[in-house]
């Protein structure tokens, strides 16, 4: 059983022949009932601290709990902007190397165009170089036969 303030102060002592000081029996009971009251005062300041501390501590546990996992789903958000920047940089990577290819295999067609354009060129100028010819022997021939003629004729002049 507990002992109260109370009971502390409403405790009856038989009186005996050569016994205690009453007063001084009652008054060390009322100071022991005051140590008490202040005891137990003190006693549920501090179980509603605890309580109160207790109360704040499951928030604390709460709020890490989330931040925890804000932590962790962050990370893995991280970790997914990686991977999606990486195939981003791998697919602009390929298709850059295939653009450079195309515009080489566009160059190399060029190239070959050009040569083959040269070649025709060259043909055309064999050509023309071969007319050129044969217009200028045709043209000495026509000399020579008028020098000819008018050699045969000379007084004709």
């Amino acid at each position: 059983m507990r002992i109260t303030p109370l009971d502390i102060q409403q405790k009856q002592f038989s009186v005996k022949f050569r016994g205690f000081d009453m007063e001084e029996v009652d008054s060390f009971l009322e100071l022991v009932r005051e140590e008490m009251e202040e005891l137990l005062r003190e006693n549920a300041n501090l179980r509603e601290e605890a309580k109160r501390y207790e109360k704040q501590l499951k928030e604390y546990k709460n709020l890490e709990s989330t931040l925890r996992d804000t932590l962790v789903g962050t990370q893995q958000m991280v970790e997914e902007f990686k991977r999606n920047a990486q195939k981003e940089a791998e697919l602009i990577k390929k298709e850059a190397q295939l653009e450079a290819e195309r515009m080489i295999k566009e160059a190399q067609e060029k190239v070959i165009k050009i040569h083959e354009d040269i070649t025709d060129l060259k043909g055309v100028r064999r050509h023309f170089k071969e007319e050129v010819r044969r217009l200028a022997e045709r043209v000495l021939r026509e000399l020579e036969f008028d020098r000819e003629r008018e050699e045969e004729r000379p007084d004709e002049i």
